[in-house]
């Protein structure tokens, strides 16, 4: 795998116009897309990036964190604070992900987006209203283990970390969820599943991954 060194800003000039020319594979009115990285990769950066490039373009586009859909904390912490195994497969609410931010966006849907459900500091529902994201929206949708939920992105991109800078950037009192990213490594396999990959070992000079013929 060869990766070739890119801006921050020439990636989100290159993306916007791969999104601006991606349409929707359900026929629909809404392209989603992931931006799926561990805490340390920063994805949030890069979807708010994305969001004011393609609102400059003049179109609507939606970042939304999963961390807002985290599940109750009696449900993330059955198995204790610091269980990797929960905090791959039982820390997020994918149904209510499903439900309230991509099935409003299916051909047909109401367009109407919850932004967040849980708050993790209260352990409490947010209560924040429903946005409409119009047609022609982008979501951006970005966050840790988006793959294998079978989420219909419409473009997958995935900020990659090798196991070492993974493990530097990462505060020492969370490297309890390193063995959560080896496992959706090996298992999901984002490196192959993801129609981009964006190399951030060094968050000042991130890298794309080239395809090689």
């Amino acid at each position: 795998m060869r990766f070739e060194a890119i801006t921050w800003e020439r990636l989100t000039e290159d993306l916007t116009e791969r999104l601006l020319t991606t349409a929707p594979a359900d026929g629909g009115d809404h392209v989603r897309v992931a931006l799926d990285g561990a805490p340390a990769a920063r994805p949030e950066a890069l979807a708010d990036r994305l969001a004011e490039a393609l609102r400059a373009a003049g179109r609507p586009a939606l970042p939304l964190a999963t961390s807002g859909f985290l599940r109750p904390a009696s449900l993330r912490f059955e198995h204790g604070h610091h269980d990797p195994d929960s905090y791959l497969a039982g820390w997020f609410d994918t149904p209510a992900l499903w439900r309230e931010v991509f099935a409003p966006l299916d051909p047909g849907g109401s367009g109407r987006v919850l932004p967040d459900l849980w708050d993790p500091a209260t352990d409490r529902a947010t209560r924040t209203p429903y946005v409409t994201l119009p047609p022609g929206g982008f979501l951006l949708l970005h966050g840790p283990f988006l793959f294998g939920h079978w989420f219909p992105f419409d473009l997958g991109v995935h900020l990659s970390l090798t196991e070492a800078a993974l493990r530097r950037r990462t505060p020492e009192e969370e490297h309890w969820t390193l063995p959560a990213f080896a496992r959706y490594e090996a298992e999901q396999t984002p490196l192959d599943v993801a129609d981009l990959v964006v190399r951030t070992d060094d968050p000042r000079h991130p890298a794309r991954r080239v395809l090689q013929d």
